[in-house]
């Protein structure tokens, strides 16, 4: 066992060891962008696991995203432990309400909404209001009531809340906030009458269940002993008070972020959980990680100069071999720009890059449409992060079944009939994608395609594709936690970044996580005028 432990703390550099480390109590780690903080956390995981002070199945992992979830739960099992729960906060109330709705409210379950699309549709209806930009009120309508909801506001609360938070609604399809607020009650009163709840519901249900019934309460503390929380400084204030009802009186919690990635306060985020938990936990451990292991010298001095210039946060360590300088350059026109985009890239693939290896990154999804459009004409393979939901494709869905069917009489050669079941499906993106994933888990000790069946059922419930081919395309938010060998930051123009002056601060951090997604090679590219985080960055005069 001594040697497993050692094993798993021998590829760790001093600080990452300090973290696997310190397994009692509360802990804070500041990790900076690409310092390796997931590797910390779940050595930190592994290693009190095989030391006998961890009881896996008394862990619970959070997370921000599906896709987080299912990265944490893929390395853990590379370390010899799989039974650790590692979801997001949504995934995991969700287990939790499921499982205790019949004793505590009874009845059948509600429904899920899984998109809020159609009931505001109808909601709007009810409020008579129309719209010619539909599609765009739709999604800032969503993102209103998800913020209002995550400080537990209700209908009526609404207009005093904005008050009360300084916050600005300002939508392009420009409608009021009382508008907002007539909609936000009808969405809500169309839930009830359908009984239906959405997502933000699922946290506010299983808040309520756990500070009403103090059975449940207890069970599921007893159910639960170990936290970890990743991405701390994006929790909401909802989330917060769901994980001090999973805690109780115990402290012993891991949180991991970065205050300088602090990109969704839009949505009721808050770093100021982050940022104070000295404050609760006065004995806290906390560790700071600073050796930045992602990127090249040239890139992180790029990021150290924007930290700097906007007193971000602590500065990065190069630890990396040389590489290119960062450059920007501008464009007379958005279409000049995405054209110019497609001969960089086709330098890049006759250079021998992969597809999949680049990124193109923006501020906004209707940039990414003009940018996928010119890859398409230029016979560029592309995909855009985060569109559709990968599982709820045709064709996926029919390889799965057809996977399910082989799994009852594949024995010895899994590999082989995997490669045998996918024949019918040809050489398409998501056969490719398949057979990538099966090759790393084999590589990691999967041993049957029963095995590869339920991982794949797994990813399917959380949201977590395995990776396609082909150029990424993605908005900053969407690029979160990812990493490619290069990466265009693109539309970096004065009109788009900032989104919108009254969120500057959070708009600078964005741009910063959009430097830091870049291993070997960043290149920004504006159109008109440049954004003034360009200047910032030491890229433009």
């Amino acid at each position: 066992m001594a040697q497993l432990a050692d094993e798993i703390l021998s590829s760790l550099d001093p600080k990452q060891r300090s973290v696997a480390t310190a397994l009692k109590g509360p802990v804070c780690v500041i990790a900076g962008a690409g310092t390796g903080k997931t590797r910390a956390i779940t050595h930190r995981l592994a290693y009190g696991v095989d030391i006998g002070v961890i009881d896996p199945k008394r862990v619970l992992a959070l997370t921000f995203t599906a896709r987080a979830a299912g990265e944490m739960r893929t390395r853990l099992r590379s370390l010899g432990v799989a039974s650790i729960a590692a979801r997001t906060f949504h995934a995991a109330a969700l287990k939790q309400l499921i499982y205790f709705w019949p004793e505590t409210l009874g009845g059948r379950f509600p429904s899920l909404l899984t998109s809020k699309t159609g009931f505001l549709s109808e909601a709007l209806q009810r409020a008579n209001i129309s719209n010619t930009k539909k599609s765009s009120l739709l999604r800032d309508l969503a993102g209103e009531i998800e913020w209002a909801k995550v400080l537990a506001l209700a209908p009526d609360q609404y207009l005093q809340g904005l008050n009360d938070y300084s916050r600005v609604f300002n939508p392009s399809s420009k409608i009021s906030a009382e508008q907002v607020a007539k909609v936000y009650e009808a969405y809500e009163s169309l839930k009830k009458q359908e009984r239906a709840i959405d997502f933000e519901d699922v946290l506010l249900l299983t808040v309520g269940m756990l500070e009403e019934e103090r059975d449940v309460r207890e069970r599921v503390r007893d159910q639960y002993r170990y936290f970890t929380v990743d991405e701390y400084q994006d929790v909401s204030p909802l989330q917060q008070r769901l994980l001090d009802l999973w805690l109780g009186k115990r402290d012993d919690i891991c949180v991991v972020g970065d205050p300088a990635q602090t990109i969704y306060s839009f949505a009721g985020a808050s770093p100021a959980f982050l940022l104070n938990f000295t404050n609760k936990y006065p004995h806290a451990e906390v560790i700071r990680l600073s050796a930045g292991y992602r990127s090249t010298p040239e890139i992180i001095n790029t990021a150290n100069t924007l930290l700097r210039s906007a007193n971000l946060g602590h500065e990065l360590d190069a630890i990396n071999s040389h590489g290119e300088k960062p450059i920007a350059k501008g464009y007379k026109s958005q279409s000049d720009e995405a054209q110019a985009l497609v001969l960089l890239i086709k330098e890049d693939i006759a250079g021998g890059l992969a597809t999949n290896e680049i990124a193109i990154l923006t501020r906004t999804n209707s940039q990414l449409e003009v940018l996928e459009n010119a890859l398409d004409e230029a016979g560029i393979e592309n995909q855009i992060r985060n569109s559709e939901r990968f599982f709820n494709r045709p064709q996926v869905r029919e390889m799965i079944g057809a996977i399910r069917s082989a799994s009852v009489l594949s024995e010895s050669d899994w590999l082989s009939d995997l490669r045998d079941c996918l024949k019918p499906f040809g050489q398409s993106e998501y056969v490719r994608s398949f057979m990538q994933l099966a090759g790393e888990l084999e590589a990691e000790g999967l041993t049957s395609l029963r095995a590869f069946l339920r991982e794949l059922e797994e990813r399917s419930e959380t949201n977590n594709p395995p990776i396609l081919p082909g150029v990424a395309l993605a908005t900053l938010h969407a690029a979160k936690g990812l990493e490619w060998r290069k990466v265009y930051l693109a539309g970096v123009s004065a009109e788009v970044l900032p989104w919108q002056a009254s969120s500057i601060e959070e708009e600078r951090r964005l741009f910063y996580v959009g430097v830091t997604r870049a291993q070997e090679s960043l290149a920004l590219t504006y159109y008109g005028v440049a954004s003034p985080f360009l200047a910032e960055a030491g890229l433009v005069n």
